[in-house]
């Protein structure tokens, strides 16, 4: 195992989207393993290191609330878009107005989690990675609270307040018992560019603490 951190992330909402839910969004009911990650590498990433989430701590109680918000129905197409990079000079947007959409959402509000990770080296280090320089520049980040783009609750309408826990000062959870999750995503696994797989696991919370230590995942 690699050096770890350990922060607190919170906000007023939040939208874990289940991919199984093809036309409403409904949040997973805690934050999934790979957006914690994700708040993670938008204050620091580089090549040579993959972060690993190793505990999730749910402090507040599960809360859902629904809404419904503006979206847009289609992407702006890659191939136009690098058709322009190339040189052609044709206008290129997509009028929002014309392809707005209402779609309803089940949405999680004031959540508060723990995050332990850590990370590990990469076949793409070089000579002057060590695991002590990315230790020092991630706490160093995270103390400033510098970021690459600001961390996000799921999405970028519901940002995270991110603070890093130092002096082993972890705030309890007010979940108690055991909770079965049902099946979560955990990650994509990028192995085969040509073939990105989903993986899931069982959750299950014990007083508040998702455990992510020795999954067996599921693909």
């Amino acid at each position: 195992m690699g050096f770890g951190i350990t922060i607190r992330v919170r906000g007023d909402y939040a939208l874990f989207t289940r991919p199984e839910m093809k036309v409403e969004r409904v949040s997973y009911d805690v934050i999934t393993p790979s957006a914690a990650r994700g708040i993670i590498e938008a204050i620091y990433w580089k090549p040579a290191i993959r972060w690993v989430i190793d505990r999730i701590r749910v402090l507040n109680e599960i809360q859902f609330t629904n809404i419904r918000r503006n979206e847009v129905s289609d992407k702006i197409s890659t191939r136009e878009a690098e058709r322009r990079m190339n040189g052609a000079t044709e206008p290129f947007f997509m009028d929002a107005t014309d392809k707005r959409q209402q779609r309803a959402a089940m949405i999680l509000r004031d959540v508060d989690y723990v995050i332990e990770a850590h990370f590990e080296l990469t076949d793409r280090t070089g000579p002057e990675d060590t695991v002590e320089k990315h230790y020092n520049i991630a706490l160093r980040r995270l103390r400033k609270g510098q970021h690459y783009h600001a961390p996000c609750l799921g999405t970028r309408e519901f940002p995270a307040q991110v603070e890093l826990v130092e002096n082993g000062d972890v705030p309890e959870s007010h979940l108690i018992g055991t909770r079965d999750l049902g099946w979560m995503l955990y990650d994509l696994d990028f192995a085969d560019p040509a073939d990105i797989q989903p993986q899931f696991f069982r959750a299950e919370l014990h007083d508040g603490v998702l455990d992510l230590r020795g999954l067996e995942l599921k693909g």
